[in-house]
């Protein structure tokens, strides 16, 4: 009993973090039941089990909150769900012994990848147009596969991919990308179905994470809107790394005083990721002080930059509309209506921020 209660609080907290960052859940949950010793292929089944009913509520309460782009994710969850199909055969084909280096080295890089990412400054510009089905479906195929052969990645190769190709607001990014895994988990669960019969899936394990999942999804659609994603991004990040660095260095034979060192030098990079996020977001928030500062005197700084666009401030619809933002009295015309070439306002006035933010 103490077990599952234990598991359903990480669940929980897998799902707070998911539904912040719009990763991670998968990642948290199969790593800690790699570490309980749960074989490969019935951890990821189990997780993905577990996330068709943690995601659906994480999708209603996105699109509640009005975090979801359907038309993103309606180009994006297919091919994620013939991936997932995919790469659940491939993980149910092959042995514990060649699955378990091979799911902790997909978790080891995911894991590193979100320290890299989060303790750089976050984007903060939009660049213009729609985001295409040529570019959406290749992403959703690749992070499909990776999610089920490493028990998770859904979230960390598709959100990544896109908030850097800027022409989405991060929140719904983020609830897009939820949204549109609970197909990608059916798809996976079906796969190792077929693979693994019923008995791969552990049931008590799945209950578990999925009753600590729904607790916590509706509170991380809330979340999303204020939690820091900066830090939070490079402590999770953290964790996996450390956590899957132990499997990898048992499946090498790594021995002796080495694996200690090994540890130091992760710990080491963590503790400097985390620092560096903790910067990136102060500097963010300065820059951000100083903009709405410069606004309410109702004069910007010379050079300095002008006030970016916050979440609340765009339409809670399917499409958002870009807000329009008051020029400041002392800023040129030229800042003020948009230039010849088309270019708004928000999107000369996020420049500003980011080169404030960047230098």
């Amino acid at each position: 009993m103490r077990k599952l209660l234990v598991l359903a609080l990480v669940g929980l907290a897998a799902q707070l973090v998911d539904g912040s960052l719009g990763m991670a859940y998968g990642l948290t949950s199969s790593t800690l039941l790699l570490l309980a010793g749960v074989a490969p292929a019935a951890a990821s089944a189990s997780v993905h089990l577990a996330e068709i009913g943690t995601t659906l509520a994480a999708g209603v309460s996105h699109w509640r909150f009005g975090n979801v782009d359907w038309r993103v994710v309606g180009r994006i969850a297919l091919p994620g769900a013939i991936g997932a199909f995919a790469g659940a055969t491939f993980l149910s084909s092959i042995s514990t012994e060649a699955a378990a280096p091979w799911m902790a080295a997909i978790l080891f890089t995911l894991g590193a990848y979100l320290l890299v990412r989060f303790s750089r400054p976050l984007r903060a510009t939009r660049a213009a147009g729609r985001l295409r089905s040529r570019f959406l479906a290749p992403l959703g195929l690749v992070a499909g596969f990776v999610d089920a052969t490493g028990g998770g990645g859904w979230g960390p190769v598709a959100t990544p991919a896109l908030l850097v190709s800027g022409r989405m607001e991060p929140r719904k990014v983020i609830g897009s990308v939820d949204t549109s895994e609970f197909v990608v988990a059916g798809a996976a669960s079906v796969g190792f179905l077929i693979g693994l019969g019923s008995e791969g899936f552990l049931l008590p394990i799945v209950g578990a994470l999925l009753v600590g999942g729904l607790i916590a999804a509706p509170i991380a659609a809330w979340l999303v809107r204020i939690v820091p994603a900066q830090l939070l991004g490079a402590v999770i990040g953290g964790v996996i790394v450390l956590t899957n660095a132990r499997t990898l260095l048992s499946a090498g034979g790594v021995s002796g005083s080495a694996p200690v060192v090994v540890y130091a030098l992760l710990g080491v990079a963590w503790v400097v990721a985390i620092v560096l996020a903790v910067r990136a977001l102060r500097r963010t928030r300065r820059a951000r002080a100083t903009v709405e500062a410069a606004l309410a005197t109702g004069s910007a700084p010379a050079g300095g930059p002008a006030a970016p666009a916050e979440p609340e401030e765009f339409a809670k619809s399917g499409e958002s509309a870009e807000p329009a933002v008051p020029a400041a009295s002392g800023e040129s015309a030229e800042a003020a209506v948009p230039a010849a070439s088309g270019e708004s306002a928000e999107a000369a006035e996020s420049r500003k921020l980011a080169a404030a933010v960047e230098g």
